[in-house]
């Protein structure tokens, strides 16, 4: 059995963008588009639309920044493709230079936000929507932000916002299934009449399995990456979730056929998914910075130093 009105976004070049500073080629991130479409995904999030003047255009990559231009060169032509999604973050945005969306290359605009600075991101969202776009707000961190102010974020975005979707995020990849039963039970309680969306990080390995606890509570906008992609331990994998959905409009055998002709020697060149200091930021409920950084350094697989670093620094 399968739900119509389950969306998947496949957001493997923007979360993997922070793998490679958003390094992509046009014809890697057109060979990825065309075979998300194919494999009838719903949304292929790009990149961010950050403004270039706060970001060196020379070590960040196009999908960065998501100028109109670039974002046609690798969709123009593509049938039935998927559409475009590009996340903005609050202060990074040049709202004069955008356009209306039916003059735009993308469609929906996600604006990603900490429980704390959920009234600008509503004000961003909102911005968006009265240009036409799709809009969606992604609380992250929300392993972390376990307060009343949760309750507050839940109940200012379902009275304040016009999004389509709240994405609830774990960010750091340390909730388990009994937890996302309580988050959407909890969420649901204010957001009445939006749908929710789920975006999980695979540090425990329990992306896919999270994004499954999930479905079975009526969340209906789900994240994934073509084979795991994204920063640190990566996400929930596309080819996984597509699998799992009975829905016939899927079909996995073009994301197969990426994953052998681009991901594999992409991986080979740039590492993301579970590694074991990304596994113990998970289990400590910790942002991956730490675990990012130690991979960089002779320590890298000193586990049980690492370990006990994280240890230490959790309890000061």
């Amino acid at each position: 059995m399968y739900r119509e009105s389950i969306k998947v976004l496949d957001c493997t070049i923007r979360d993997g963008g922070l793998v490679n500073k958003h390094q992509f080629t046009h014809e890697f991130v057109k060979r990825s588009y065309e075979g998300v479409s194919k494999a009838g995904v719903d949304y292929f999030e790009i990149g961010y639309i950050n403004s270039p003047n706060l970001f060196s255009t020379s070590e960040y990559g196009p999908w960065k920044f998501c100028a109109q231009a670039d974002i046609r060169k690798v969709t123009d032509g593509v049938e039935n493709g998927a559409k475009i999604s590009v996340m903005a973050d609050v202060g990074r945005v040049e709202m004069d230079a955008l356009l209306p969306a039916d003059q735009s290359a993308y469609h929906m605009v996600r604006v990603a936000s900490y429980i704390k600075g959920v009234d600008k991101a509503i004000a961003l969202a909102n911005r968006f929507h009265d240009l036409g776009y799709e809009t969606c707000i992604n609380l992250m961190a929300l392993s972390r932000d376990q307060g009343s102010e949760m309750d507050e974020a839940f109940a200012q975005v379902e009275k304040e916002s016009h999004a389509k979707a709240i994405y609830l995020v774990d960010s750091f990849g340390s909730m388990y299934q009994e937890d996302i039963e309580k988050l959407v039970a909890r969420a649901r309680q204010y957001i009445k009449t939006k749908e929710l969306g789920f975006h999980g990080h695979n540090n425990q390995q329990l992306a896919f399995s999270n994004t499954i606890e999930s479905i079975i509570h009526g969340v209906n906008y789900l994240d994934a990456t073509i084979y795991g992609m994204g920063r640190a331990a990566g996400n929930c994998t596309l080819e996984l979730l597509l699998g799992f959905l009975k829905n016939p409009k899927f079909d996995i055998r073009p994301v197969l056929d990426l994953i052998a002709t681009d991901y594999l020697d992409l991986r080979k060149t740039m590492e993301w998914g579970y590694i074991i200091p990304h596994m113990i930021a998970g289990q400590l409920n910790q942002h991956p910075q730490d675990a990012l950084d130690v991979r960089k350094t002779d320590d890298r697989d000193a586990y049980r130093r690492f370990y006990e670093r994280m240890v230490s620094s959790g309890m000061d």
